[in-house]
């Protein structure tokens, strides 16, 4: 079964599949786009990249976090110079979110612009990074801090890249859907996992297309993702986009607690949420509390003071200027164990996961 799910941006819409085997319809999005050149850039094998129906020039990537630099985008341009490669032309992606980062920045910079046509073989890219248009890549100095907004010409999220993944890898995208319980999609876990696809992208549709621009209510997506990004970083990204997430989303119910925005059953459920996913729910051991607020201070959402996203009567908003004593409570409230185990943490609870993907 496809589901197809629209994001709308006027003349600038476009549709997500969703569905085994919709990397097929690859070959019909390039002949609507007139390309007569497509330069693919691919993270997974050869025989996992659909045909595109033109002259195509196929260039390897890596998935991960090390490759995600202004030095690959700059590698990718040249060789799209070299390659021919005009306004008239498009470009693809095949890999996980890193991948689908970098090449979206590239598609955005090379001749200030080019069509890119996403197609996701990760959990965390299907539900997250392929949709929504924002592209980036990373500093030393910290994650996503130099990117562009780019929205592709399609997103064909094919299941069927899913049964290559190793378990830890679902887990990563898991994380994701876990958030949405609070922005707006409660009730995913246990559903069948192309359901629960369907459902986060349909979310993340409806609110990236009344805000491109992460001014107002895109924020919302932001769930989790301020202490998500630091312990990435504070791990040398040993702990996974979402896995980090997970812990941000449980750090951001502890943290509402704190300032009174919710009671504390709706504090023990995200615990409860994120931890039915097989997800990790405490800190590392090892992480220094000043340390993280240090690189929370430096999330792009950070306009006054420490920022984030949290949950509150009125659902979840952002909130503005949080007092430094009320994080480091939050974060002393937080469980705490060490970063193998946590990276051991099992899959479990995701209900029709194993159906949908075998």
């Amino acid at each position: 079964m496809t589901e197809q799910v629209p994001v709308r941006f006027g003349d600038r819409s476009y549709e997500v599949l969703i569905g085994p085997g919709v990397r097929s319809a690859l070959p019909a999005v390039i002949e609507k786009l007139g390309a007569r050149r497509v330069a693919v850039v691919s993270a997974r094998p050869a025989p996992w990249v659909p045909e595109t129906g033109v002259e195509t020039l196929l260039l390897p990537a890596r998935d991960g976090e090390p490759d995600k630099t202004l030095d690959t985008v700059e590698a990718l341009c040249a060789a799209f110079v070299r390659f021919g490669l005009t306004r008239s032309d498009a470009v693809v992606s095949v890999g996980g979110g890193t991948t689908t980062d970098v090449v979206g920045l590239a598609a955005a910079l090379y001749h200030r612009g080019i069509p890119v046509v996403h197609l996701p073989t990760s959990l965390l890219a299907q539900v997250d990074a392929s949709v929504g248009g924002k592209t980036a890549v990373n500093l030393p100095e910290g994650k996503n801090l130099v990117g562009a907004y780019w929205q592709p010409a399609a997103v064909l999220c094919d299941t069927d890249y899913l049964t290559t993944l190793p378990a830890r890898e679902l887990r990563n995208g898991l994380g994701e859907i876990a958030r949405c319980h609070f922005i707006g999609a409660p009730g995913l876990h246990g559903l069948p996992l192309t359901e629960q696809i369907a459902a986060s992208v349909t979310l993340k549709a409806g609110i990236v297309s009344a805000d491109e621009r992460d001014t107002g209510p895109r924020h919302l997506l932001n769930y989790g993702h301020t202490l998500g990004h630091a312990l990435e970083a504070a791990t040398g990204f040993a702990l996974r986009h979402g896995e980090a997430v997970a812990v941000g989303t449980v750090f951001a119910g502890r943290l509402a607690g704190v300032l009174g925005r919710i009671t504390p059953d709706r504090v023990r459920e995200h615990q409860e949420v994120v931890a039915a996913y097989g997800l990790p729910t405490a800190l590392p051991d090892t992480t220094d509390p000043g340390t993280l607020i240090g690189l929370m201070r430096r999330d792009k959402k950070a306009r006054a003071g420490l920022t984030f996203v949290l949950d509150g009567p009125a659902g979840a908003e952002l909130v503005a200027d949080v007092p430094e004593p009320a994080v480091t409570e939050a974060l002393a409230r937080m469980e705490r164990a060490p970063l193998d185990r946590l990276l051991a943490v099992a899959p479990a609870g995701c209900a029709g996961t194993e159906a949908a993907v075998t």
